[in-house]
């Protein structure tokens, strides 16, 4: 299933105008930590050594020890659908495949592109009474 508001579609001369001029500054982790801390019931952790964001203990995104890429998780189909329309910023690894997470370049991406993926880790493993919260505030 895709996730919603991830930005499927074909860009305008506009938007790809706008994209590279938004293109000089890149997403820092203090961003991601802002973005992912703004969600309901986040909290910051450790996975594998590096700071992660979670919710109720379930991982929604972590910083790879290169520490510019961030492990984000995501569906499946979200995942080849990111890859294939931004391969400049989105990516995998061997050890990734076949498994519900993406690799996020952070100098390529773009802070309100950065703020919907962590919008949709979230709702992917947020139990689904919380996630309904969310809907119901917005």
């Amino acid at each position: 299933m895709l996730v919603t508001g991830l930005g499927h579609g074909r860009p305008t001369s506009s938007a790809l105008a706008a994209h590279a001029v938004r293109t000089l500054t890149s997403v820092t982790f203090e961003e991601v930590r802002e973005i992912a801390l703004a969600l309901p019931e986040v909290e910051e952790s450790t996975s594998w050594g590096t700071p992660a964001f979670k919710v109720r203990r379930k991982m929604i995104c972590r910083l790879r020890e290169e520490r510019d890429v961030l492990v984000v998780r995501i569906d499946i189909a979200d995942k080849e659908y990111l890859m294939g329309s931004q391969p400049e910023v989105y990516f995998t690894l061997p050890h990734y495949d076949g498994f519900p997470a993406v690799l996020v370049r952070l100098p390529a991406i773009q802070r309100d592109d950065l703020r919907r993926l962590l919008t949709a880790a979230w709702r992917y493993v947020a139990p689904p009474k919380l996630a309904a919260s969310l809907d119901a505030s917005s």
